[in-house]
C-alpha cells in the first residue's frame, strides 16, 4: 500500500464523522450526529441511546396507551445514505444543501473516503458521516425504516451479464435496502416533501448514472417487480427542470467512463416484496438489453486486461 494511502487510513482512524464495521450502531444514528454537532470527542457508541422526537404525549403520564403509541410512531431526523460513495461529493453536496438532515457516505475505500470527511471536518459540517464497509453489510448498521432516502452515483455498471448480480439495483440489493427504508404512506418526489416530515413517504432510491446498460437493466426491474417508479431521464441536463440535487457532479462522472454523453437518472420506491422465482426471469430478461458502443468498448478493453 502506497505511502500516501497509509496516511489517509490513518488519519479517518482518527476522524470522529467516521466509523469502520461499526456495531450496535442500528437506531442510533440520530444520537451519533447529536454528539457529532456538539463535539464530543471519541464518540462512544455504547452510550448512544435510540432518539425519539420530542411529543407532548411523551411526556404523559396519565395515558400509558396513547404514549405507547406515540412511541411508536416516533422517526429519527432524516437521514440519507449515499452507497459506494467514493469521495463522497453527494454526501457533502446534500449536507451543505439541507443542514436539517443527516447524511452518510458508504464506501470500502478509506483512502477515498478521506476525502469527503476531511472535507466535512474542514467545514464544519455536523451533519454528514462515513462508514467504511460493504455495501452487502448495510443492513447490519440501520433499524428498520430508520433511512429515508438512498443515493447510488455513479457505480461500476458491471457490464458482463455473469456480474449482473454486482448491480447495486439489482433485486439481491434492494432487498437489502428494504430492510432499513423507510415505508411511509404515499408517494412523492417533489423536493418540498424532501424538505418535510418524511414519516408519511416511503424511501426513496435514486440512481445516477452514465451507463446506458445500468439505466436500462434497472428500468427492467423496476417493472419486472412492480415497483413504483417515480421519475426517468435518459439525459438529464437536457431536461428543462433539474432537481438541484442532481446538479451535484461526482468525480466519476467527470470522468464519462462510459462514454454515453449523457447522464441518466432514476427515482423509485421499493413498494412491494420482491419475489425470489422472478430473479431467474431477470437474468434472461436483462439479456435482450442491448449495450451502448462506448459501453462494449470498455467491457472488450477489461476482458484483454483480464488476460494479461
Amino acid at each position: 500500500m502506497g505511502q500516501k494511502k497509509l496516511i489517509k487510513f490513518a488519519a479517518i482512524k482518527e476522524y470522529e464523522n467516521v466509523l469502520e464495521y461499526p456495531e450496535n450502531m442500528q437506531g442510533k444514528w440520530a444520537a451519533f450526529f447529536d454528539e457529532l454537532r456538539n463535539g464530543a470527542i471519541n464518540i462512544s457508541i455504547e452510550k448512544l441511546v435510540v432518539q425519539l422526537d420530542e411529543n407532548p404525549l411523551l411526556q404523559s403520564q396519565e395515558n400509558p396507551v396513547l404514549q405507547s403509541q406515540a412511541l411508536n410512531n416516533q422517526v429519527a431526523k432524516s437521514l440519507t445514505l449515499e452507497l459506494a460513495c467514493g469521495r463522497g461529493e453527494y454526501a457533502v453536496g446534500l449536507g451543505r444543501m439541507f443542514p436539517n438532515q443527516n447524511f452518510i457516505g458508504i464506501d470500502l475505500k478509506g483512502n477515498r473516503i478521506w476525502k469527503g470527511a476531511s472535507i466535512a471536518n474542514k467545514e464544519g459540517l455536523k451533519n454528514i458521516a462515513f462508514v467504511r464497509t460493504q455495501i452487502e453489510l448495510t443492513p447490519n448498521y440501520f433499524a428498520q425504516e430508520e433511512v429515508d432516502e438512498i443515493w447510488i452515483t455513479f457505480p461500476d455498471p458491471q457490464l458482463r451479464w455473469s456480474k449482473a448480480k454486482k448491480r447495486l439495483t439489482h433485486p439481491k440489493f434492494l432487498r437489502l435496502y428494504q430492510q432499513f427504508l423507510k415505508k411511509g404512506k404515499g408517494v412523492s418526489n417533489s423536493i418540498e416533501a424532501n424538505n418535510s416530515d418524511s414519516n408519511s413517504k416511503p424511501g426513496i432510491i435514486h440512481l445516477k448514472t452514465d451507463s446506458p446498460l445500468l439505466y436500462h437493466f434497472t428500468l427492467k426491474v423496476i417493472e419486472l417487480y412492480g415497483l413504483n417508479l417515480l421519475y426517468k431521464t435518459d439525459n438529464l441536463y437536457a431536461e428543462q427542470t433539474i432537481d438541484p440535487r442532481c446538479l451535484i457532479k461526482t468525480y466519476y462522472e467527470g470522468l464519462d467512463i462510459a462514454q454515453s454523453n449523457k447522464i441518466h437518472y432514476i427515482q423509485f420506491n421499493i413498494d412491494k416484496e420482491l419475489p425470489l422465482e422472478l430473479d431467474e426471469v431477470l437474468k434472461e430478461a436483462i439479456k435482450e438489453i442491448p449495450m451502448d458502443a462506448g459501453e462494449l468498448l470498455r467491457m472488450e478493453a477489461e476482458a484483454a486486461r483480464e488476460k494479461k
